[in-house]
């Protein structure tokens, strides 16, 4: 079977930095890949290696088995990448409808079938009553669910989630948790980065832990936990 997503030798250096040294991963159809490592082990160099935001030195980068090393970003989300951001960048002075109508502008659909859609998911995601408001309004962990749901409007079948706990309430995060469990339920390959290690044990199928640019290890959940390399990367010698 065809990875849905599949990362070979991948590198990318920043003047003498080298950031990732020769990355190798790969994820299927339905998994969730968590992705784990310390600060500027190069977890999000990684994702923005693979979206397009930064040109890798070297390597490759397959979806669905077609190569897109090189390609921009809305190309690569053409080819049904989605991606949020430890920071949420949404619209500030736009409604949630019109923030979930951007990346579904160029649809040939009517556009209140697209709105329609829009409501439809912002009610998923328990912001439909503030759907006429400016998202600048919104608190950060709001503005988290509201990239969420517009990187879910053109239904990508691989999603990139950089930290979404980071900074969220508890209730909101076992909420956040719940969405991801159904976005993988609905078939979609899931890579998740995040800090919080409960939570990446609980969703994730396979684990990859980076450091210093490379994976370091890569398994099940319990492989991963008990690995040697991985606790000293976390905790020291």
């Amino acid at each position: 079977m065809t990875a849905a997503i599949e990362v070979r030798g991948l590198v990318k250096r920043f003047g003498g930095l080298t950031a990732l040294d020769g990355v190798q991963l790969e994820a299927r159809e339905g998994e969730v890949l968590g992705i784990i490592g310390v600060n500027g082990a190069g977890k999000t160099t990684l994702m923005n290696c693979i979206c397009g935001i930064y040109r890798p030195d070297g390597g490759e980068v397959l979806i669905g088995g077609r190569k897109a090393t090189g390609l921009t970003p809305h190309e690569i989300a053409r080819l049904g990448v989605g991606r949020t951001f430890q920071i949420p960048r949404v619209f500030r002075r736009m409604s949630l409808v019109d923030n979930l109508l951007v990346p579904v502008l160029d649809r040939h659909e009517p556009d209140k079938a697209l709105i329609e859609r829009a409501e439809a998911m912002l009610e998923r995601m328990r912001l439909i009553d503030l759907r006429h408001n400016f998202s600048e309004e919104l608190s950060g962990g709001q503005q988290k669910l509201l990239e969420m749901a517009r990187m879910l409007m053109p239904e990508p079948r691989v999603v990139m989630l950089d930290e979404p706990f980071a900074g969220v309430h508890p209730t909101l995060c076992k909420f956040m948790i719940e969405q991801i469990e159904a976005i993988a339920a609905a078939g979609k390959t899931v890579l998740l980065i995040s800090h919080d290690l409960t939570s990446i044990y609980r969703l994730s199928h396979r684990v990859a832990a980076l450091n210093e640019g490379r994976v370091i290890a890569e398994g099940s959940v319990d492989e991963i936990r008990g690995n040697p390399a991985v606790v000293e990367a976390y905790l020291g010698a």
